[in-house]
């Protein structure tokens, strides 16, 4: 097509009004497709005008290569991992590849990966646009959303009362963490949201012709930039560029929904159960935590300066949002006393701030008399500037709820003036944002593994021992890491009198065994001068600490440890002061890596009903930590579906989750996706608080019984074939690019913990990272084909029994699904030039066959068990987006192949690792995964 071609124009904008509100399935796919082309039509002519016509035309050719290998591969039978007609293609495309100069393969690298940036951009939108159409069409709500959840309460006989207490239990905690999964730079991301905003000015109907032109030059122009910005990170990110990184997000997409989060609750609420309940009359049901800045496991780079880093930043994101939301206050809000008359403790408490505050007074005073609400925000901007740059000052806020009463104030005079809609509409919002931020923005988890505080404690013992024997030789000084918890400590307590005593109120203790690894901490935590127990009259939580179990053994050995130190008499004094709440948190990726994929998830999911049992009858309110990575070899998939998979009566409405690197994009990428997810999870957590009929309730003991069954086959499958293999990890050292993830530089955390060989010493982040490269997902599948195979071996009754656990049985449902869509992501013509780059033939022979077995094992059997005669058949739209990107991974992976096959036969320079990370990169993009 011409360059000068309008590909967005509409000759019957009607019609095209029409595809946007469609519900015919083929007619509201017509919008995503027209934007993808039209996209992919603009990177055509940035790739010509920057890289050349010769790279447009290989790009070209290595797509229509890859797009015939796929269809050939679509049409293989459950029981082929590949045939010679689609290596065939593979050959010839790695046949140009290899023919490349390190300069070609990066231009060619950069237009599939540009084009994965603009598909998914183009697919985030069609998810907000069919949203819309959904309203606009006042279509039936959907199951998840907090609209159907409501009815079906009011249909189980819930009343609008009760329905309120219920939603008065809810509090989810979404904590997002450093973890090193994000592999876009800022700027790209920045980018990435102009384009969408060009994107979404083409849904407004009517567009002129000239202004769809206008737009598409935009987005021309945005296009050539991203091809003219480095998309990889040319240094490794330091602790405080991924605070500043994870800050982003809140001005973008977080803060801005919150109020309109509440209101479309109170909306839904009425409806359902006609009453008139305002928005301000909610809970509070969302809070937000962090881990960047506070997160030292195995992160030497995390220091007391950082913690402080992350506080401080944090705290001048909220400040300057309420500081903006004042200035916008001053200029709406001027009723005149003249007009509707003056609200006297209005005028009571300026004449009592008047010598209080005499450095604001010539402003207020340059006011005219009659606005008392101007009067009031402009002393309020006044004292919380100096909150914001010298918060000890007198003429400070001490307190949120010093600002809050101000806030209340002015509500009170807005109603009392006539002014309710005013009250409603500009005051409530940002009285919202206060009542969930505070002065602090997010909670600021604190964490460290149990060997570090162990270690610390044998090194002051050893020295207080020779206190108690000076003629004893002279121990060791304390280790420079023993050295650096000291300081943490001493400087966390500082933090807690500095910044609001809220933002620090839990301690995370990362492979966490045993109930002197909680005392130790408390300890150390004392002597550190931390008041571990929380202090009411300073408004100060205290610091809890929170166990993670995380490997097989320690999630099975949970329960008792709890009910050891909950039983305990000299931990109850604290547990008292916490309101006998208890923090406890599961970790789901090192879990997996030890176990493997079903048997850490039916551990998860035992050790989280016992835990809420033990904490019954110990008289504990449990609040659950979920460590969930961004993919299903970590715990991820789909969170509303893992919500209401819950055990059932295991869940007191308050928990809290990790959101990590590209999950975070994809879900809070904008207000919208981000109103729509959080939404989702609050509607998630009230129906698994009520149990009012969208899954089933109770859990047969088959089930369970086949589960464990199931679970100690997977077990002795994955440790026998992966954990314990000893071919594993030199298998997945050469023929995935992990020992090539430090050139992404994603993150300042180094991927190993020690400087171990084994799989111990290797994080789950890499590990992962690496099957997910190389097109495996192994971590996401192993075991369970061997499991579900033997047990339906047993004969049609237990065939049966898996079917009826796959309709009825939420836990196995979510499992199988998510199994389900990592294997549609699993690649074996792929798998095996990635298999190639291994010079031990005999290696490979022993361990790749042994993976596609198993592969091919778990597909035919996951097709048995839901009953499809191919993968995704009842999701039809992930199944058309994975269609629509693998033509276009498949040639970034067969470059990253060719250039590790290069750099490991001694081929080494900057320019060769910039494009390998860039391949990193782009596959990340295409599959929406990185580790």
């Amino acid at each position: 097509m011409p360059t000068g071609e309008s590909y967005w124009h509409a000759q019957d904008q009607t019609s095209r009004l029409e595809e946007l509100t469609a519900c015919d399935p083929q007619a509201k796919e017509l919008p995503l497709r027209r934007d993808v082309r039209s996209l992919g039509y603009l990177l055509g002519t940035v790739i010509k005008e920057q890289a050349g016509q010769k790279i447009f035309a290989i790009e070209e050719q290595l797509r229509r290569l890859s797009i015939r290998h796929r269809e050939l591969e679509n049409a293989l039978s459950a029981e082929q991992a590949d045939g010679d007609a689609e290596r065939e293609l593979l050959r010839q495309a790695a046949e140009i590849i290899a023919g490349m100069s390190v300069a070609d393969a990066y231009h060619i690298a950069k237009a599939f990966a540009t084009f994965f940036e603009l598909t998914n951009l183009a697919e985030a939108r069609h998810h907000k646009r069919r949203g819309l159409a959904h309203r606009v069409n006042k279509a039936e709500e959907k199951p998840g959303t907090i609209r159907a959840t409501l009815q079906r309460m009011k249909n189980a006989g819930i009343s609008a009362d009760a329905a309120l207490d219920w939603l008065s239990r809810i509090e989810v905690t979404p904590v997002f963490t450093a973890h090193p999964t994000e592999v876009a730079r800022r700027v790209v991301l920045f980018k990435r949201r102009r384009i969408a905003a060009e994107l979404e000015k083409l849904d407004r109907l009517p567009i002129a012709e000239p202004d769809v032109e206008s737009i598409q030059q935009t987005i021309l122009a945005e296009i050539t930039a991203l091809w003219q910005s480095d998309e990889v990170r040319r240094k490794k990110p330091e602790v405080h560029d991924e605070i500043v990184m994870g800050l982003d997000h809140y001005s973008v997409s977080l803060l801005s929904p919150i109020a309109p989060i509440y209101e479309s609750i109170a909306r839904h609420f009425n409806e359902v159960f006609q009453v008139d309940l305002a928005p301000a009359e909610l809970p509070t049901v969302l809070r937000f935590g962090s881990w960047i800045g506070g997160d030292r496991d195995g992160n030497p780079f995390v220091s007391p300066e950082s913690t402080r880093d992350a506080l401080q930043q944090a705290r001048e994101k909220i400040l300057n949002n309420y500081l903006d939301s004042l200035e916008q206050l001053r200029q709406l809000l001027t009723p005149s006393t003249y007009q509707v008359g003056a609200f006297a403790p209005l005028q009571q408490a300026l004449d009592a701030y008047r010598p209080q505050f005499p450095e604001a007074m010539h402003e207020i005073d340059s006011l005219p008399t009659g606005e008392l609400n101007r009067r009031l925000l402009t002393l309020m901007r006044h004292r919380l500037r100096r909150t914001l740059t010298a918060p000890a000052e007198p003429e400070a806020y001490p307190n949120e709820e010093a600002f809050a009463r101000d806030l209340q104030l002015l509500d009170d005079s807005l109603r009392a003036c006539g002014g309710r809609r005013l009250a409603d509409q500009l005051v409530e919002p940002l009285r919202r944002r206060l009542t969930t931020f505070g002065f602090y923005l997010h909670t600021l988890d604190i964490r460290q593994h149990a060997r570090v505080h162990a270690q610390a404690l044998l090194e002051l013992a050893a020295g207080a021992g020779h206190a108690d024997d000076p003629a004893a030789p002279l121990p060791e000084p304390p280790s420079p890491q023993t050295g650096a918890l000291l300081d943490t400590l001493r400087a966390i307590a500082g933090l807690k009198n500095t910044f609001p005593p809220r933002a620090i109120r839990s301690y995370i203790i990362s492979g966490a065994s045993s109930v002197q690894d909680m005392l130790s901490l408390v300890w150390l935590m004392e002597m550190g001068g931390i008041a571990v127990a929380a202090r009411p009259e300073n408004n100060d939580p205290g610091v809890m600490p929170v166990p993670l179990f995380e490997s097989i053994e320690d999630l099975r050995n949970a329960p008792a440890i709890c009910r050891d130190l909950w039983s305990r008499a000299d931990y109850a004094p604290y547990l008292d002061s916490w309101g006998r709440w208890q923090e406890v948190m599961l970790g789901y990726s090192d879990s997996n890596k030890d176990g493997g994929m079903l048997t850490s998830s039916w551990e998860i999911f035992k050790a989280h009903r016992a835990l809420h049992q033990v904490a019954d009858e110990c008289g504990i309110k449990l609040r659950l930590f979920h460590g969930r990575g961004g993919t299903v070899g970590r715990g991820g998939g789909p969170t509303h579906r893992a919500i209401i998979a819950q055990p059932e009566g295991a869940f007191t409405g308050a928990f809290k989750i990790t959101e990590q690197g590209e999950v975070i994009h994809f879900k809070y990428a904008d207000p919208a996706l981000a109103q729509r997810n959080l939404e989702l999870m609050i509607a998630a957590s009230l129906e698994a608080l009520t149990r009012t009929g969208l899954v089933e309730a109770a859990t047969d003991s088959a089930w369970e019984t086949a589960l464990e069954e199931m679970s100690a086959a997977a077990f002795s499958c994955y440790r026998t074939h992966i954990f314990d293999n000893p071919d594993i990890l030199p298998y997945f050292e050469q023929a995935t690019p992990v020992r090539e993830f430090e050139l992404a530089k994603i993150g300042s955390r180094p991927s190993r913990r020690s400087q171990g060989r084994s799989l111990d010493d290797l994080r789950a982040i890499p590990w992962g990272f690496g099957w997910i490269q190389s097109r495996l997902l192994v971590p996401a599948w192993f075991g369970v084909g061997t499991a579900l195979e033997a047990f339906a071996g047993k004969g049609d009754r237990e065939r049966e029994l898996l079917r009826t656990m796959m309709k009825r049985f939420p836990f196995f449902f979510d499992m199988v699904r998510n199994v389900e869509m990592s294997l549609a992501k699993v690649d074996i013509p792929l798998a095996r030039h990635y298999a190639g780059l291994i010079q031990d033939a005999e290696l490979r022979r022993r361990v790749l066959p042994m993976l596609i077995d198993e592969f091919l094992r778990t597909r035919r059997m996951i097709l048995e068990v839901t009953g499809q005669e191919r993968l995704l058949e009842t999701n039809p739209d992930l199944s058309h987006s994975l269609k629509l990107r693998n033509p276009y991974v498949d040639p970034m992976s067969l470059i990253q192949v060719e250039l590790l096959r290069r750099k490991r036969a001694g081929q080494e320079s900057d320019e060769l690792d910039y494009v390998l990370a860039a391949t990193i990169n782009g596959i990340a993009a295409g599959l929406r995964n990185t580790g």
